[in-house]
């Protein structure tokens, strides 16, 4: 580990102690605001540190889908902490706010960033081309439910057992597709890495449960903002929420683009939405079951329709392989014109 990796290390553990002190001592709630938003991007950045030497050793492949994991943890925990207060829908816009921020937001900045620094990029697109197309499969079965009852079908009445349903088909195909993702391209070259296992192991794990915590605190002072604001509790899921939870890609993905490292970035920013539909949320559905709440996927049509916007916009996007600066721009104009429409709500 360099000089630089512990100066890292220091600055973000003391980020994270002061908004701790800060929120144990219930000081001013937009200072805590602050505060946890600045440890959510420090510990974002020290997990994309310690995901680029998981790189070398595992390949872009595996370093991708253990990185989409852990940093999808903070979004597991406030999930599980929102239900408990009975907060359903921001639970519900959050997962699709996930999917939407992965697959537009943070993919368009790392078109855009990677292409102003490095020009043209290309990457490994039948490897991108699968994961968007189950991305967008995944997003069409979450999406079911809600159409069923847009619709008023018969199954609108059965919401529930609806949502067990895809909830048990989304994570049967995360394992059957899990071992496909865990391989990386081919002729991949990585610096070798600077870190051993243990200490690589033990930075992510111990950023990942920090970014869980510091997460939790992010919302707990996220109160003050909706008022001060005037947002709904819709734009405050799908996009504050969201934006918080994947923190991590949101640094991560920007940052190996700027090092001209597509196939890495492309393979963490669609692991995480990827992960969103196929795992977190069917393990929310059944947890939620836990929590005196069974939470179902009937959400709101526009949010069920941007879903599956997303997906769609995200296939034809990595289907030729190569990304570019205008296609980042248009992925997040669009992020934003579909976070301004719920601002008011639905």
């Amino acid at each position: 580990m360099t000089r630089r990796d512990r100066i890292e290390l220091a600055i973000t553990a003391a980020i994270v102690t002061i908004a701790a002190i800060c929120v144990f001592a219930e000081a001013d709630d937009v200072l805590n605001f602050a505060l946890t938003a600045a440890a959510l991007a420090a510990l974002a950045r020290l997990v994309g540190t310690a995901t680029e030497q998981l790189g070398g050793r595992l390949g872009s492949g595996g370093a991708g889908v253990v990185q989409s994991a852990l940093g999808n943890l903070p979004e597991l925990f406030i999930a599980l902490f929102a239900l408990r207060a009975g907060l359903d829908n921001v639970v519900q816009a959050a997962l699709v706010g996930s999917i939407l921020a992965n697959s537009m937001l943070v993919l368009g900045l790392a078109f855009a960033v990677g292409g102003l620094v490095n020009g043209p990029q290309r990457f490994d697109s039948a490897r991108a081309r699968l994961i968007a197309v189950l991305t967008l499969l995944a997003a069409s079965t979450m999406a079911v439910p809600s159409l069923a009852n847009a619709f008023h079908t018969p199954a609108a009445e059965h919401g529930e057992a609806l949502s067990l349903v895809c909830a048990g088909v989304l994570f049967a195909i995360f394992l059957l597709t899990l071992p496909s993702f865990l391989r990386s391209a081919e002729n991949e070259e990585h610096e070798p890495p600077r870190w051993n296992v243990a200490t690589t192991a033990i930075v992510l794990g111990g950023a990942a449960l920090g970014a869980a915590f510091v997460s939790d605190w992010f919302v707990d002072a996220l109160g003050p903002a909706i008022e001060t604001l005037h947002m709904s509790e819709d734009f405050a899921g799908l996009v504050v929420v969201a934006i918080a939870g994947n923190a991590v890609e949101n640094v991560v993905g920007v940052q190996l683009a700027a090092a001209n490292k597509p196939d890495f970035a492309i393979s963490v920013i669609m692991n995480s939405s990827l992960q969103v539909a196929l795992a977190l949320t069917p393990a929310i559905v059944f947890l939620s079951l836990f929590f005196g709440t069974h939470l179902v996927l009937t959400f709101p049509v526009l949010l069920a329709f941007s879903l599956l916007l997303a997906g769609i916009l995200a296939t034809v996007i990595v289907t030729d392989g190569q990304s570019s600066w205008q296609e980042g721009a248009v992925l997040v104009g669009l992020y934003v014109v579909i976070a301004a429409s719920f601002w008011w709500g639905t």
